[in-house]
């Protein structure tokens, strides 16, 4: 075993050779090993070799400019490519669309999963991720260009549903990178934003028997390091490279920053408030759609304003933003330091969030939109010879359960105004956004509609659905006419029902009091009154009341319903996951003692948690009204209908008026 290896950046590139498959980690300039990526750029200028490489990697390591795997863009260098984003490698993309490599675009999530499967000598990954897509091989099989022959993906039917197949690559070469390395090539990143596949792509490589070099910016003692904190262990590691400071920035953005490596936290009021644009009235109607206490995928382009404008409207504390390489919670960044995030709860593996990604962990994702066609279709990949990619694209939005697209209506020039509380068409963009049928399926309409998933497509004059007829008009902004501003700038004509206004806080100035309309909104749903047994069913199962905003809207909602109702009802609340900030106890108690005593006939709780139980018990035993806890909904229902004189025959008040149910 080699007990030092710590090599310079030409002695460890000299290793690798002609027609190697070499994986490289990198989202944007987050964990790539540029000093790495030089070395081997340098090597071929003035060797010729290697030559003939096949490039792995997921997200795109590059700037959108020069640097990255941009360097190794030379003919005769890369054989073959395989990645997931290709928008910031415009170098390297260009080779694909020009048919000078071969070339695919596979899903990143999948991808990230591959190195793991590689590693394990799996056959491949068994997925739907990319069904109906550009992906499935009924539509070309992410094959770029026609240079491209390979079936990567093919379709297997099992117990009679259709999944995709992808094929495992070989890893021969992991470029990698860390903060520190031992000299036994132990490697820990207390200095990197995102940990990205560094372990799983060191693991294929070591396991095919080939070879993983690694860049770090610092070297530590042997036996130093805290093995807790050691992500890729030195026995998959052949070479450490000690990078040069300008070829080892955090980001390409930022050479450093302590708050994208967890080493502080950043004021939340340090949040810059975004100004009202069209990207922000896009952003500020999307945030009516962030479900409280929910998980969140935000992406890039318009959706990178809406974590400020939830950060404004002070909701972020109600909310778990996420970014696909990892990120879990906090505030994500973007540009070019995207990927980042500060104030994170956890950083996973990036193949582990796909994990929880591809298992429907998201509740809300809100992603750009290029082109939409009749049936709900979304391109955000591929322009005629402009290469942009999938990226985690089609993971997150075909397995969301709701999904926001959100962008401008149309591109290319587009000026708008505010007046008065209106939008008005300064100048009109010059492409059409809603098209006939897009170029390249990123986001399927009908396997989304197959599925009932729930679709928005939001934009700054109006908002459509997605139904099982194609597109359907909902909403249209204050100032705009259907005819000349929406219909005149399509390719189709979209289904046309009930058209409601967007709702003109988006078109003042200054917070819009989003927190209240959202916790009273999803408040609401989670009531059902049953008018024909007067029984209200409450669902408080996972709600949270984290501050006094919430006890309030807990009031003002079930007053709200119990004055449309017109007389007193039975309750039964479902307490499961119910969840409340010790300080704010006897405040919610007092709330609902005050509820009880002005609408209640007479309440039942139920919550398998017996330490629930408990603590319900506790707070409302002493107060009118004693608690009737009960275990299931079933004895709580049982508890009510032995007590019918508390049902139907509740006392109306004047002005009331019974609802329908």
């Amino acid at each position: 075993m080699n007990r030092n290896k710590i090599v310079s950046a030409d002695e460890a590139i000299a290793l690798i050779r002609d027609g190697d498959s070499v994986s490289c980690s990198g989202f944007v300039g987050i964990g790539t090993p540029e000093e790495l990526i030089v070395a081997l750029e340098r090597r071929f200028l003035t060797t010729r070799s290697p030559r003939e490489l096949t490039l792995v990697f997921a997200a795109a390591p590059g700037d959108g400019k020069t640097r990255g795997v941009n360097r190794l863009a030379h003919e005769g260098l890369v054989g073959r490519a395989i990645g997931g984003h290709w928008a910031l490698v415009p170098k390297l993309a260009k080779l694909a669309t020009d048919n000078l490599i071969e070339a695919y675009n596979l899903p990143l999530g999948t991808i990230s999963h591959l190195y793991r499967d590689a590693a394990a000598h799996r056959a491949g990954t068994l997925s739907k991720v990319g069904l109906g897509t550009f992906v499935d091989p009924r539509q070309g099989g992410g094959r770029i260009n026609q240079r491209t022959c390979e079936e990567l993906v093919r379709v297997m039917k099992i117990d009679g549903e259709e999944w995709l197949f992808y094929k495992a690559f070989a890893v021969n070469v992991a470029l990698i990178r860390g903060t520190t390395a031992d000299p036994l090539g132990n490697l820990t990143m207390e200095h990197e934003a995102l940990l990205l596949d560094a372990q799983a792509a060191a693991m294929a490589a070591r396991n095919a028997n080939g070879l993983v070099i690694a860049q770090v910016e610092r070297i530590a003692a042997a036996g130093t390091l805290d093995p807790r904190s050691v992500v890729v262990p030195g026995v998959l590691v052949d070479c450490v490279v000690v990078a040069s400071p300008e070829l080892h920035q955090q980001t390409y953005g930022t050479a450093y920053n302590a708050a994208f490596s967890g080493e502080m936290r950043v004021p939340a009021d340090r949040i810059a408030v975004a100004v009202l644009d069209e990207r922000k009235l896009i952003a500020r109607r999307c945030a009516f759609e962030l479900p409280l206490g929910g998980v969140i995928n935000l992406g890039i382009g318009v959706p990178e304003v809406l974590g400020a404008v939830a950060a404004e409207e002070r909701v972020l504390d109600h909310l778990t933003l996420t970014a696909e390489p990892g990120v879990i919670g906090g505030m994500p960044s973007g540009g070019l330091d995207f990927g980042a995030a500060v104030n994170t709860q956890a950083l996973l593996h990036q193949n582990q969030q796909f994990d929880f990604y591809d298992g429907g962990g998201l509740d809300l994702a809100c992603l750009g939109m290029a082109q939409v066609d009749h049936a709900g279709s979304v391109n955000v990949s591929r322009f005629g010879t402009r290469l942009a990619g999938a990226g985690g694209f089609i993971n997150i939005s075909q397995n969301a359960r709701r999904v926001v697209f959100a962008g401008t209506f149309t591109a290319g020039g587009l000026e708008v105004a505010i007046e008065d509380g209106r939008l008005r068409i300064v100048t009109e963009g010059t492409a059409s956004k809603f098209v006939n049928a897009v170029e390249q399926i990123t986001f399927s309409g009908p396997q989304a509609v197959s599925k009932q998933q729930s679709v928005l497509y939001v934009t700054e004059r109006c908002v459509f659905s997605l139904q099982s007829g194609g597109l359907q008009l909902t909403e249209v902004a204050p100032g705009i006419d259907i005819d000349r501003d929406i219909l005149a700038r399509m390719q189709f004509q979209p289904l046309i029902g009930q058209v409601g206004c967007m709702d003109a806080r988006l078109y003042r100035s200054g917070p819009m009091g989003l927190s209240a309309a959202l916790l009273d909104l999803q408040l609401n749903e989670r009531l059902s009154y049953d008018s024909e047994r007067n029984i209200l069913f409450v669902n408080f199962q996972g709600y949270s009341i984290h501050d006094m905003d919430d006890v309030d809207s807990v009031r003002r909602v079930f007053a709200a319903l119990y004055q449309k109702a017109g007389r007193k009802m039975a309750l039964v609340a479902n307490y499961d996951g119910f969840r409340i900030d010790e300080s704010l106890s006897d405040s919610y108690f007092a709330m609902v003692e005050e509820l009880h005593a002005q609408y209640y006939s007479t309440a039942a709780r139920y919550t398998t948690s017996a330490v629930m139980r408990l603590k319900l018990g506790e707070s409302l035993s002493s107060r009118r009204g004693a608690a009737h806890l009960f275990e299931t909904q079933s004895e709580a229902l049982e508890f009510l209908l032995h007590r019918p004189h508390v049902l139907a025959v509740g006392p109306a008040w004047p002005g009331g008026q019974p609802s329908t149910g």
